[in-house]
């Protein structure tokens, strides 16, 4: 029995480092504002017929969303815009980031990139990622 392989695995360790790092970076500085770019979080998982990936998009709108495959790397990005809010009194607190995201993916070798379907579903986009049947690739040669 062949080992499983989780073509993802290596990508969820580097963002888990450069997550820790920009972490560290975000707490020794001060109010900064959070209208930038943004990496929003994603949660990956496959079965035998394919990949799906699910991106946390809450309060962006479908059509400020692009999805595309370019050269086998998955790009989704978009933008979520900020809403103005004025008070007389009081302040105001602001937690959710605002501005342009981007997320990049390498497809597995197996993966049908012609067939991606992408959905939007109470403020996650869900994509379907296919992998390519496997066929036989045996052919008998004749002996002359």
């Amino acid at each position: 029995m062949l080992p499983m392989i989780d073509p993802f695995k290596e990508l969820r360790d580097i963002e888990k480092r450069i997550s820790s790092m920009l972490d560290l970076e975000r707490a020794a500085v001060p109010a900064v504002s959070k209208e930038s770019v943004w990496a929003p979080a994603v949660n990956e998982k496959e079965d035998e017929k394919a990949y799906y990936v699910e991106v946390d998009l809450p309060g962006v709108k479908k059509e400020d969303i692009n999805v595309e495959v370019k050269d086998n790397i998955l790009v989704i990005s978009g933008e979520r815009k900020f809403k103005k809010e004025e008070k007389d009194k009081g302040y105001v607190r602001t937690e959710s980031f605002f501005g342009r995201f981007e997320r990049r993916f390498t497809l597995p070798a197996d993966a049908d990139a012609e067939k991606i379907e992408a959905k939007v579903e109470d403020g996650v986009l869900h994509l379907m990622i296919p992998k390519v049947e496997e066929k036989e690739n045996t052919k008998k040669i004749e002996i002359k």
